[in-house]
């Protein structure tokens, strides 16, 4: 079983910055993606980031320039540096981590969330 957990998340003003970690655990034999999804109240969830095991990053445009999202193999933990916050950032923002476990199936976790809440 893998865990996912999220940190980092809380209340800024406008222009501001948050880091976010998501840290896995568990039976993984390795990690193949990480991605960073937020969800806003009466929105689906979307796609905030990613990134692969060789380090190929992908950003929504309504992030690109402000957040960036990178990878600590060492500590299995995956961060989101977002800077310039703005109050349309505010959202429950979500990790997800894909790879193979260490019964070599293949397995998506997320987990359970953290709120960001940008103020104007």
């Amino acid at each position: 079983q893998v865990r996912v957990v999220e940190s980092g998340g809380g209340l800024v003003q406008a222009g501001g910055s948050l880091r976010l970690s998501c840290a896995a655990s568990g039976s993984i034999f390795t990690t193949h993606a990480v991605g960073w999804y937020r969800q806003a109240p009466g929105n689906e969830r979307e796609q905030v980031a990613t990134i692969t095991s060789s380090a190929i990053t992908n950003y929504a445009d309504s992030v690109k320039g402000r957040f960036t999202i990178s990878r600590d193999n060492v500590k299995s933990t995956v961060y989101l540096q977002m800077n310039s916050l703005k109050p349309e950032d505010t959202a429950v923002y979500y990790c997800y981590v894909a790879g193979v476990n260490g019964s070599n199936r293949p397995f998506g976790s997320w987990g359970q969330g953290t709120q960001v809440t940008v103020s104007s």
